[in-house]
């Protein structure tokens, strides 16, 4: 299987972590091997609810008895997208009211910003230095990352970037900018949250210019901050909010979510103006569905904030220098990028899954399901303890841990 793997499947990168699947339960996944793996990462985000959880798996079931794909999407009225779009409704401010549905956070980024284009009728769009929001060639041209760029140029015209946090940049918005699209908590930097009001005074200074703000939630939303959207930490509302990853249950899915008067503007002049085949798809959304009452129903959102307090009281040794991040969307900082890399890999090697971050080489991602237990937190926390305690007393000459 690894050789067809690397025959005939396309990778992302020279080394992929190549562990072979045989199943996911929980907050675990194992191996062909039959080798069980703490499960920190959660599909970088995507599995919300862990793997496998019986009221994902039960309404994909039941859906799966009904139908699978009938018609493009916004055609046909589907009973599981429906209740899926008028829950989410229920659950924003006004006026984020009505959500086009799509398959990937990135192919709702390049609605969302086709939106803002069609509604405002600028071409100028706003973006932040660092910023990842997907890498579609849309999603690509406002990544604030020259380096993930150069090899696909030209890319979209009319891209300008801003420093996250700097309140300086804000008053480059302009009333020729159509919107600013900003991750609510920047990701691939590192788990940057906004500080000193920054999302309010940028809120502000787009309602004084007549530009839109979109945030992007597909990280932080579905409960990971310990609110069902990370914009909901820091009293602002965005124009359109892109979500994603966690959204599905581990399907694949993204959405976003505008006024009705906005949102309508993609039905004529031009009509399709926005348009795919498989968003909506009845299975995905049902599994979403399942999803948002799960999240929404119980106590898990209160509980990631406990859980992050755990977290941190565990995860406390020289290496690492900072936690970044809220709820269950933090990012420990070590001092050098081989030494993340060797906890993340080691740690692997120790039964517990960890991973990197896009643009901050000294960052380990832990962004565990919003259901692990505090023992499975305890003991995936000391390996990382034993591991790090492994690279300080025994040195090895090619790693400088200071």
């Amino acid at each position: 299987m690894k050789k067809d793997f690397f025959t005939y499947q396309a990778q992302t990168t020279p080394h992929p972590l190549a562990m072979e699947i045989s199943h996911a339960e929980g907050s675990y996944i194992f191996s062909t091997e039959n080798k069980k793996y703490l499960d920190f990462v959660a599909g970088v985000s995507a599995c919300s609810l862990g793997h496998k959880h019986p009221r994902v798996v039960n309404a994909i079931k039941e859906q799966l008895d009904k139908y699978l794909h009938v018609m493009v999407y916004g055609e046909y009225i589907q009973k599981s997208a429906v209740e899926l779009t008028k829950l989410l409704a229920s659950l924003l401010p006004d006026p984020l009211e009505k959500t086009y549905l799509t398959n990937s956070g990135t192919e709702a980024i390049e609605g969302s910003l086709k939106l803002a284009r069609r509604t405002t009728g600028r071409s100028e769009i706003i973006a932040a230095k660092l910023a990842y929001h997907g890498n579609t060639m849309g999603s690509m041209s406002v990544m604030g990352f020259e380096e993930r760029k150069q090899a696909f140029r030209p890319l979209i015209p009319d891209i300008s970037f801003i420093n996250f946090n700097k309140e300086a940049d804000i008053q480059n918005i302009t009333k020729k900018t159509a919107c600013v699209i900003l991750e609510t908590i920047q990701g691939g930097a590192g788990f940057i949250e906004p500080i000193n009001d920054y999302l309010k005074k940028v809120r502000k200074r787009c309602s004084k210019v007549g530009a839109l703000l979109i945030l992007d939630e597909i990280q932080p939303g579905f409960g990971r901050t310990g609110k069902l959207f990370g914009f909901q930490n820091y009293d602002i509302i965005p124009d359109i909010i892109v979500m994603g990853k966690g959204m599905g249950g581990g399907l694949p899915i993204g959405a976003f979510t505008a006024s009705s008067s906005m949102m309508d503007q993609l039905q004529d002049n031009p009509k399709l103006g926005h348009i795919t085949t498989f968003g909506g798809n009845p299975v995905i959304a049902a599994a979403a569905l399942a999803t948002l009452r799960e999240i929404t129903e119980s106590d898990l959102m209160a509980a990631t904030l406990k859980k992050e307090k755990l977290f941190r009281s565990l995860l406390v040794h020289p290496l690492i220098k900072e936690i970044r991040g809220i709820g269950l969307m933090l990012a420990l900082i070590t001092p050098s990028a081989e030494i993340t890399n060797e906890i993340i890999l080691r740690c692997q090697d120790k039964g517990l899954i960890l991973f990197w971050l896009l643009f901050e080489p000294k960052a380990v991602r832990i962004t565990p399901p919003l259901t692990i237990s505090e023992e499975e937190i305890s003991i995936g926390c000391q390996i990382i303890i034993d591991i790090l305690d492994e690279l300080v007393n025994h040195k090895n000459s090619n790693i400088d841990i200071d």
